[in-house]
């Protein structure tokens, strides 16, 4: 019984050896195609309804980060720059594309019917109550304010001009990392 059993484990250990050498000869093209359209997607899924703070959007680039290096093949004691990996593997940035799939609900949702809930939750304001100390959260509308202001439902019914805010949004959330 013992004999099968070492049996096994050394013809599972050259099935992995064989399986991990086959990974390794990817090409980095296919391994880029993968990602963009399987893991990216998947990461940024629901992205655009959070609130996005500087300590998620880090979080987030880290992340990428270790998927980039692990398609290369590196790691950080390989002391590999991180505009060089970029520049190797060419992958979409995963907070440019949160950006982009964000202020693309929120013009959605703006140019939606007045009675639809997905307006009126943005809209809705809690009734006044003592609130806890400290500063309040930062709300997921509040970066779109930041951009266009507060008519920001007005500016997003004229679809040419909402494009060209949301370029200037993309590029705030990219130059920030």
């Amino acid at each position: 019984m013992f004999i099968i059993i070492i049996v096994t484990i050394k013809l599972g250990q050259e099935n992995q050896k064989a399986e991990i050498t086959r990974r390794i000869d990817i090409p980095i093209n296919l391994r880029k195609r993968a990602y963009d359209s399987c893991i990216l997607p998947v990461a940024s899924y629901g992205l655009e309804s959070m609130t996005i703070t500087k300590h998620s959007a880090n979080r987030l680039r880290t992340t990428q980060k270790a998927m980039e290096r692990a398609m290369l093949g590196t790691s950080l004691k390989d002391r590999v720059r991180n505009d060089e990996i970029r520049r190797r593997t060419r992958v979409s940035d995963i907070i440019k594309r949160t950006a982009e799939l964000k202020w693309r609900w929120v013009g959605h949702v703006a140019r939606q019917d007045r009675e639809k809930w997905t307006l009126r939750v943005i809209q809705w304001r809690p009734r006044e109550t003592k609130r806890s100390t400290g500063r309040p959260q930062r709300r997921w509308i509040d970066d779109i304010k930041d951009q266009v202001g507060g008519q920001w439902l007005r500016i997003a019914q004229d679809r040419h001009e909402w494009k060209r805010h949301g370029e200037d949004y993309d590029q705030k959330w990219t130059e920030e990392g």
